[in-house]
């Protein structure tokens, strides 16, 4: 029998729970170290995990024996621990966005350019099983609108709430349906945006906070169609709603999202019923360390250079909220 995977995770906020429970769901696997900044929060983590504790990344990347590490860290520290990995020969399994800044995604896309590393990025969308199903679809009858709507509640993480540190909701929550709209309609040329701070999240929101609550945005796409992204960080017990439409001349179908992934619809006067299999989020880790396994990074739900194209538009909707107007992707 293989031997199990051994994974170091590099950032132990709230997301490393998450990531945890799909390593416990999948066989051969298993977290055999935590870092953390703040060695109380590694503990905990490490603790569900049976694994090692470490309050600095880089004695973990020294010490320990592992064979892939997850970059779990907010995004303004994600290329110090990405680049320190790949130069030690190790994949990379990289939270979303792949940075917060254009420099920063630069830098990590050449330092896994140059060493040839094995890198995904958690996008967790593009993991989803029938997201090709979709792809071929819009290529053999090209859409007109996407229609993304994310409504719900969210932890009021500390990087998170401050614009400068993560890019509020465009870059935490809106950045997944710009990176799901793209795999599906491709590239975008010009975006524009919309916010308001109007308090819907009540208590979830610190004192502080200098995010949007609310946001629009208007992506517009080569191909001639349009996408729209609504996001709406909602107190925890309304009911939430994560959808994407897709409309073109043949085809109507209406993509759910979390917690049930499905798409349903009408399409060349047929019934659409698709289904996905484990949780995306989940099916994106596992075909990581398929990658890994085989050796083969092509194996990836998200690359770095996918991630990357995201992180442009995600940038240019963040320029169009500060100053308005139709703001020109990568400008």
């Amino acid at each position: 029998m293989t031997a199990d995977l051994r994974l170091g995770m590099i950032g132990a906020g709230w997301i490393a729970d998450r990531h945890l429970q799909s390593v416990s769901e999948l066989p051969q696997v298993s977290v055999v170290a935590v870092a953390d900044l703040d060695r109380t929060r590694a503990e905990r983590v490490a603790s569900a995990a049976g694994a090692a504790v470490h309050d600095d990344w880089r004695a973990m990347l020294d010490g320990e024996q592992m064979d892939a590490v997850m970059v779990l860290t907010p995004p303004l520290a994600h290329r110090e621990p990405l680049e320190a990995a790949v130069e030690r020969g190790l994949p990379v399994y990289l939270e979303k966005p792949v940075a917060r800044t254009h420099d920063d995604a630069v830098a990590i896309a050449e330092a896994v350019r140059s060493v040839g590393a094995l890198v995904a990025v958690g996008y967790q969308y593009r993991a989803l099983d029938f997201l090709p199903d979709l792809a071929a679809a819009a290529a053999a009858d090209p859409l007109g609108l996407l229609a993304s709507y994310s409504v719900g509640a969210t932890a009021g993480r500390p990087w998170f709430v401050q614009q400068a540190q993560g890019g509020g909701q465009v870059l935490e929550r809106a950045s997944h349906h710009i990176d799901l709209q793209r795999a599906i309609a491709g590239e975008v040329d010009w975006v524009q945006a919309a916010g308001s701070q109007v308090d819907l999240a009540g208590d979830q929101r610190p004192a502080g906070s200098d995010i949007d609550d609310v946001i629009t945005l208007t992506l517009g796409f080569r191909s001639g169609a349009l996408g729209t992204v609504l996001v709406a960080w909602t107190q925890p017990g309304l009911p939430s709603r994560y959808t994407l439409d897709l409309v073109s001349a043949g085809s109507a179908v209406r993509v759910e999202l979390d917690p049930g992934f499905s798409a349903t619809g009408v399409r060349g006067g047929a019934e659409v019923s698709l289904r996905t299999g484990a949780p995306p989020i989940q099916r994106g880790l596992e075909r990581f360390l398929d990658a890994v396994r085989a050796g083969d990074p092509g194996l990836v739900a998200c690359t770095v250079e996918q991630a990357a194209g995201t992180l442009e538009v995600a940038l240019a909707c963040e320029r169009a909220l500060a100053g308005g107007g139709r703001v020109t992707v990568g400008s």
